[in-house]
């Protein structure tokens, strides 16, 4: 058994048993005796207490979990960084982790992909805010509960952007399969590193492979920095073009061609989930090859020699005696140098008073071009730009001036703050009213300079309502952009809440399904759980998502490979037996050696046997080889029946012959008798 299962830790912490093990701590699960609750916690294996570089990230872990606060990450309750033992304690989940998900769905639909890969966004965004890249992001890291929520996990190698955030590919920090470029070469990391990693997990769902693998991970990591991953869709057709996109987006080697920051990710989601047949045409720039680098000279190194001044004549190794012929031609340099001292700054004030700008009347540049602001300036003011935009005059222009032209009089080189009409003017989204027609809201959104487009969309929504506006309402753009109004054209397939079915039986589960009004239900079998024969272990999609009333349901039932049972069988033996009889016992008619043994049934008339099932089983008793008693075990509901009964007849036996042992007879001591009688 472990060392800390079944004990206390620091009075307060009972260890219940262990639930996860990694290559620097191992994973706990305990009750807070104080607060009440189940906790979780990680304790630092104690052949790294010793190891700095070990200490210093599980250090990191719960400083970075503990300055977050959001529903999508783990939280920290507790930490401890003693010399003997180093723990965090966290948040209990009681879940699989996204990677285990995966395994069993193989390839997720879409829908709940967009709706995990927008849940591991929000975390990151939350974490990129207080300044917390991850750098280890893989679904071994998320936990997925039985809602649908999850939780990202395992902060241990994250740092403070503030801080150096390098990593040595040596150090083999992060999956290899999962991390992006510049981790692999070793250099800087940012928010846009796991962005790469979320990329990778969207492909990884969606696909049910991983873009790059390889027999070792040096191999994996080379693909990473070289290779280009084959597209989505060219191993599953039924993904969305859009969301390809998205994915292959995040996943781009040149962290400038990836989204920036999660937000920007998440809001490209947004416009996809509203409508799942948009193309983002993504053009990703390429880096011209790098020119060669120049020889460069070698800096020279200017040294003063100690020796050089001259005025000074040693006549003795510690006392310095000055020349009075060079003390004389100092005193005249010194006297010529104030002269032009003096002389010069005179001249330099009088060139300073004839030099100072004149004050001359602002001149009017409204309603010129840039280029002819510049040209009638002449260089005697400087500018600084504000931007506006105005239809009733050509872009570039000049629409205000201040201070205004013709107002006052100002030094040359003083400066002029102009209003210019530009396109990078940002403006912002107006409100979209719902009860509009299309030609009013296309009016709306052309009157603040802006391009509608209007697509319509499945919704619950009655027909020709707004369903949604992006960029939202207020946000600000620049001039030009594309507002999207999403206008429901109505419900054209019913959708409906998915209901629980996990621990149903198969049958039980089709017809609740059949009963919420789901029409196109699949039952599938896995026997790798261990489960009750023909129960439900999973579903797809997961309880409460929202799908369409035909929607192809997937429900997974155990193929059988149950869980193994222990039967108490109490054997009524003959109890007017006294002698030894050999008891076998057969489980579906193997012999069960731990059962089967000798018994003596006066001793034990009411004799208890454990036998060992995995499903239903017939028990049967023999006794000196005659079949006494036959047993049913009904599996599911743990019971056990008497079936059949006979009587044991004991096996005949010869009394061993015996003989009354042949005495002699004492001569001697009836001799004796007599002699003393005489």
């Amino acid at each position: 058994m472990d060392k800390y299962t079944g004990k206390k830790l620091d009075g307060r912490y009972e260890i219940r048993e262990l639930i996860g093990v990694g290559g620097m701590a191992n994973v706990y699960h305990c009750y807070d005796t104080i607060d009440a609750r189940e906790v979780a916690i990680k304790i630092l294996k104690d052949e790294f207490l010793d190891n700095e570089d070990f200490i210093r990230r599980f250090k990191n872990e719960s400083k970075a979990i503990a300055v977050l606060n959001h529903p999508n990450i783990v939280r920290v309750y507790d930490v401890s960084f003693g010399d003997m033992i180093q723990y965090i304690v966290m948040e209990y989940i009681d879940g699989i982790t996204l990677k285990e998900y995966i395994d069993m769905q193989k390839v997720l639909d879409w829908k709940e992909t967009v709706h995990l890969t927008t849940q591991i966004l929000k975390a990151l965004q939350h974490a990129h805010e207080n300044g917390i890249v991850h750098r280890d992001i893989k679904p071994h890291n998320i936990m997925l509960l039985q809602d649908g929520t999850i939780k990202v996990t395992d902060f241990g190698i994250a740092r403070f952007s503030s801080n150096a955030t390098r990593t040595m590919t040596e150090q083999a920090i992060g999956s290899v399969h999962y991390i992006a470029p510049e981790q692999a070469r070793g250099e800087k990391t940012d928010g846009k590193t796991d962005i790469y990693s979320v990329g990778v997990m969207m492909y990884e769902m969606l696909t049910g492979t991983l873009p790059f693998d390889g027999d070792s991970a040096v191999t994996v990591a080379l693909m990473q920095l070289q290779a280009k991953a084959k597209r989505p869709r060219e191993i599953n057709p039924d993904i969305p073009e859009g969301l390809e996109e998205i994915t292959m987006k995040a996943m781009q080697k040149d962290p400038e061609d990836r989204y920036h920051s999660a937000v920007e990710m998440l809001s490209d989601i947004e416009r996809f989930r509203l409508n799942p047949s948009i193309l983002f045409h993504y053009v990703y720039h390429t880096d011209p090859a790098p020119a060669e680098d120049a020889p460069k000279e070698d800096p020279k190194k200017e040294y003063e020699d100690p020796e050089a001044d001259a005025e000074e004549v040693y006549y003795d190794e510690d006392v310095p005696v000055r020349s009075p012929v060079l003390s004389a031609i100092k005193g005249i340099i010194i006297a010529a140098v104030i002269a032009l001292v003096v002389f010069g700054g005179v001249a330099a004030y009088q060139g300073y008073i004839s030099a100072q700008p004149k004050e001359v009347e602002v001149p009017d540049f409204t309603n010129m071009t840039l280029s002819e602001a510049n040209a009638k300036n002449n260089g005697k003011f400087n500018f600084t730009y504000i931007s506006r935009y105005s239809d009733d005059i050509p872009v570039d222009t000049i629409i205000e001036q201040s201070p205004a032209g013709g107002s006052k009089k100002m030094k040359e080189g003083s400066t002029i703050e102009l209003t210019v009409n530009s396109a990078d003017t940002y403006v912002a989204v107006p409100y979209i009213n719902g009860a509009l027609g299309s030609e009013q809201i296309q009016a709306t959104i052309e009157k603040a300079n802006l391009v509608p487009k209007i697509l319509y969309v499945e919704s619950e929504q009655t027909a020709q309502k707004i369903d949604g506006v992006y960029p939202p309402t207020g946000t600000q753009v620049k001039i030009g952009s594309s507002v999207y109004v999403y206008v429901s054209k109505g419900v054209t397939k019913q959708r409906l809440v998915m209901p629980d079915i996990k621990g149903y039986s198969a049958e039980k589960a089709v017809a609740a399904l059949k009963e919420a009004g789901f029409t196109n239900c699949n039952v599938e079998y896995d026997d790798r759980i261990e489960a009750e024969k023909d129960e439900v272990v999973r579903q797809n999609p997961m309880q409460g998502s929202e799908v369409a009333s035909d929607y192809a349901i997937t429900v997974v039932c155990s193929k059988g490979t149950q869980k193994e049972k222990k039967v108490n069988i109490e054997v009524d033996l003959p109890s007017e037996v006294t002698t030894s009889v050999s008891m076998k016992v057969l489980v579906d008619g193997a012999v069960d050696s731990e059962n089967s043994k000798d018994v003596v049934p006066s001793y034990s008339p009411k004799y208890k046997i454990t036998v060992k099932v995995k499903d239903d089983a017939t028990i049967v008793v023999l006794l000196d080889d005659q079949q006494y008693r036959e047993y049913k075990v009904d599996y599911a509901n743990n019971s056990v029946s008497l079936a059949n009964s006979y009587s044991y007849t004991p096996k005949e036996t010869e009394a061993p012959e015996t003989q009354a042992p042949e005495v002699e007879e004492d001569t001697s001591s009836q001799t004796d008798n007599e002699s003393a009688a005489g």
